[in-house]
């Protein structure tokens, strides 16, 4: 079966090793306070910067902390390695259970969005919203492996 959409296999374990790290560290920075904008400034080109009580600017250079988004960034192409390299035995069945986890991951994540639209307000609301970023990706890979263990389970039950 012809999967055109998919990373090699290989690509798997450099999606871990950036996936796993990168999300513990952004979660532990994330609830301890941590300032992000205070450290690891440098020059960054921005195509809109809106910088508090000030007016949007276009198109200008900024000074601007970059580790949250080296952290972000390293979750999602982590996530995206993970979720969609081939397994060692790519098969129908596999593709299957890919399809069915990443709807499932799709409808889950969109629930969870309209509970948190009618029950989370305030600021808290944008921290729903920076999840929500990378939520669908989790919850694609939590489910798809689930199911791959299962059965994996099965197969070794059934020998």
């Amino acid at each position: 079966m012809k999967t055109h959409f998919l990373f090699p296999n290989k690509y798997k374990k450099i999606g871990w090793v950036l996936f796993i790290p990168s999300l513990i560290t952004g979660l532990i920075l994330f609830f301890s306070g941590y300032d992000f904008d205070n450290h690891f400034k440098m020059n960054v080109f921005a195509l809109l910067s809106d910088q508090f009580l000030s007016k949007p600017t276009y198109f200008v250079f900024i000074e601007n902390g970059v580790l949250d988004e080296v952290i972000l960034i390293s979750i999602i192409v982590g996530a995206l390695l993970v979720g969609f390299s081939k397994t060692k035995n790519e098969d129908e069945f596999i593709s299957k259970i890919r399809y069915e986890s990443l709807v499932w991951a799709t409808y889950f994540t969109f629930i969870l969005m309209i509970l948190a639209t009618l029950f989370i307000y305030g600021f808290q609301y944008f921290n729903v919203l920076l999840a929500n970023v990378f939520a669908m990706l989790l919850f694609f890979i939590i489910r798809f492996h689930y199911m791959i263990y299962k059965l994996n389970k099965s197969t070794i039950d059934d020998e």
